[in-house]
């Protein structure tokens, strides 16, 4: 399996994380997409279609797609997703390219088209076109200033708001005091600009770093953890780690360490897959990553 990170410069790099491709994925029947606070461009290499599943349900989507931001995990049917490539927007940083709102798209996946009409299947044509993945990432850094040279500003406050409220440490309401704008005016841009609500979003990303700190440590100490991660207690950790990922802390790291692309995707046991799908049972190789920029 290799995975290939490619880090833009600006004016990208204040709205996109990175840029990724992955390729020869291993063949399994299903992942969790755990969430992460923020919205992906999905490009499907290999067959023109993206499968997700919530449950026995599943939705199919066209082989371009926009994932918006999840407020718990999701799965998805991995076993036509071997070859893809993809854009991991920043927090709030998706607001300028698609077309539409990022808070109308959160908890689903929309079709590329949708927002970007035709111009969508001609992107995924040259993808799928282009013989390795630094010719895709400039394929993509292309359509991505090209929107950006046509879109309008969001609301100023809100990267205020995401720095303030990233990791859960400080209360919505004392965000909204500090910048000057009331509660219900603070919840209505953030989500509209984010996909998620405020307090969505610290929740998330308070996770997020808990996870994070869990996988370096391997053998943590979870209450100590807790607290300094901004937890209650050991209790409020586990509630939540159920909450948004669908296992214990310690289930859910043990997965993580044994099998996985990155810190969003966590392999589903064979019983758990879609459409009755059974998994290949074994274990499989890390994956080979490369970072470029």
């Amino acid at each position: 399996m290799l995975y290939v990170r490619h880090v833009p410069g600006p004016p990208l790099s204040a709205h996109v994380s990175e840029l990724w491709y992955l390729s020869a994925a291993p063949p399994r029947a299903a992942e969790r997409i755990l969430p992460s606070g923020t919205l992906q461009l999905i490009v499907n290499l290999d067959e023109d279609e993206l499968r997700v599943h919530d449950g026995p349900t599943v939705r199919r989507h066209a082989g371009a797609a926009v994932s918006g931001a999840y407020q718990s995990s999701f799965g998805v049917d991995t076993r036509a997703h071997v070859s893809m490539v993809g854009v991991h927007f920043r927090p709030g940083g998706a607001w300028p390219y698609l077309g539409a709102p990022p808070g109308a798209l959160t908890d689903t996946h929309v079709d590329l088209a949708d927002l970007w009409g035709r111009r969508a299947a001609e992107l995924r044509e040259c993808l799928c076109a282009a013989p390795e993945p630094r010719a895709r990432f400039a394929l993509l850094e292309r359509a991505l200033l090209d929107r950006l040279s046509n879109a309008r500003p969001g609301h100023p406050l809100v990267p205020h708001a995401i720095a303030a409220l990233d990791g859960g440490a400080r209360r919505v309401a004392d965000v909204a005091a500090m910048l000057g704008i009331s509660h219900r005016r603070l919840v209505d841009v953030f989500t509209a600009e984010t996909g998620l609500a405020p307090k969505a979003f610290a929740r998330i990303t308070r996770f997020r770093r808990a996870l994070s700190r869990a996988e370096r440590e391997r053998d943590p100490d979870w209450a100590r953890l807790a607290v300094a991660s901004g937890f209650c207690d050991q209790s409020h950790l586990i509630r939540e780690f159920v909450a948004l990922s669908g296992d214990s802390p310690t289930a859910l790291i043990a997965r993580s360490l044994r099998e996985r692309v990155s810190l969003d995707h966590v392999a589903v046991a064979a019983s758990a897959a879609p459409d009755g799908a059974r998994g290949r049972g074994r274990r499989h190789a890390r994956p080979r990553g490369v970072v470029t920029r």
